[in-house]
């Protein structure tokens, strides 16, 4: 217990760094709305995020590895603090395009800051509580950061300075905390071609996930005025697939742990190209029936991430772990970059239920793909554990590589 209390400080900054980094995306979408940006212009603001978190996470143990864990935080968090309050001093939508790709290095460096100390100071008596409480703590950021669209009046820069502000009091608590900064972890070498060795089934899911989270986070508001949702009602509508997605992990873990991952995921794909469907039916029969179909999207697609990290590391030794974390996220960043792109011309041009389209396309070319897998080999007899793998840096490999191993 006083271990994990002296993660306190850790864990305050990414609340912080979730309420920061969460609420910029829909703002954006919302603002980039109310200043006559088009569709095609708004989706590249989601997609450059994520070009800045890959960046973010390839750069960040390197940066460490010069300056220490603190100055690079600081840095990583001066950088996207000033992205975020140089939006309303330029309203041009390319100018914000390289806004956003300073919240995108903000963010994945200061969870690769945050991720490195709590692997050199976790124990293994510890670790199983830590991460635990790790996930919860991020999983409620990120569910309050949706919410905070309903009171952020869009394209003000009032609304932006709060985020700022917060991105800054994220600082404070790691920088000010007595703990011992630890040493510099190596950054882990990015092996593009791994998963594609271990697992193709696993880098193709993977890449699915990124363009079902990614268009739904970044270009949901854009498809929840469509459907004439009002701020806050997007507020809860994105809030509703993060709350999906957290009450899914526990039932899915069973399932991924008890059954063949590959039918996990084959199912979990279908069930997302029925909840891709509902939503385009259902889109104009009241605010609950699209908030309840939301929760529905996210249990459906949300923990495709974790199982198919689980599934390719049922191939993967111990002393590779880390490498192959890294190395999935990789493929995550490339469907993220392009998926909200992709989703706002759909929308552009075919109107928005075409970014569910897309998704449920997606999901379907996996759920083919799936099934042509299961007849290249039979699922290994020794499986991993388990677990939620949040998405955060290419060092949560670290964190998680023991925890897989431990029984």
């Amino acid at each position: 217990m006083q271990m994990i209390i002296s993660f306190s400080a850790l864990f305050l900054s990414v609340v912080l760094l979730q309420l920061s980094s969460g609420g910029v995306g829909p703002l954006d979408a919302l603002s980039g709305l109310a200043l006559h940006f088009s569709t095609a212009q708004i989706g590249l603001l989601g997609s450059a995020h994520f070009l800045g978190f890959f960046i973010g996470c390839w750069w960040a143990p390197r940066l460490m590895g010069s300056v220490g864990h603190s100055r690079a935080f600081a840095a990583f968090t001066a950088t996207g603090a000033i992205g975020l309050m140089a939006h309303m001093l330029i309203t041009d939508p390319y100018a914000w395009a390289a806004m956003r790709v300073a919240s995108g290095m903000c963010v994945a460096g200061c969870y690769t800051v945050i991720e490195a100390w709590l692997q050199a100071k976790v124990t293994n008596e510890s670790r199983g509580r830590t991460m635990g409480i790790y996930r919860v703590v991020d999983m409620s950021g990120s569910l309050v950061a949706q919410l905070m669209i309903g009171v952020l009046t869009p394209a003000s820069y009032v609304s932006y300075n709060i985020l700022a502000m917060l991105c800054c009091a994220a600082l404070l608590p790691l920088t000010l905390t007595k703990v011992k900064q630890p040493e510099t972890p190596s950054a882990p070498r990015l092996r593009p071609m791994m998963p594609l060795r271990r697992s193709p089934l696993a880098a193709a899911a993977v890449v699915v996930a990124a363009l079902s989270s990614a268009s739904f986070r970044m270009v949901g508001p854009i498809y929840g005025q469509e459907v004439g949702l009002t701020a806050g009602q997007i507020g809860w509508f994105l809030a509703s697939f993060v709350l999906g997605g957290a009450l899914a992990q526990y039932p899915v873990g069973w399932l991924a742990d008890k059954f063949d991952r590959r039918w996990v995921l084959i199912w979990l794909s279908a069930a997302a190209i029925a909840s891709s469907a509902l939503t385009i039916v259902v889109q104009g029969f009241g605010t609950n029936i699209v908030m309840a179909n939301a929760v529905i999207f996210g249990l459906t697609t949300f923990p495709i991430y974790s199982v198919a990290a689980a599934h390719a590391h049922d191939f993967t030794a111990n002393e590779d772990r880390v490498e192959l974390s890294a190395a999935l996220m990789f493929y995550f960043a490339l469907g993220a970059i392009a998926a909200p792109y992709v989703a706002s011309r759909l929308i552009s041009a075919y109107g928005p239920p075409a970014m569910f389209w897309m998704i449920a396309l997606a999901h379907l070319v996996l759920v083919v793909f799936g099934l042509t897998r299961m007849r290249a080999r039979p699922a290994p007899e020794d499986r991993t554990r388990y677990i939620y793998a949040p998405r955060t840096s290419f060092v949560i490999g670290r964190l998680t590589g023991r925890q897989r191993d431990r029984d």
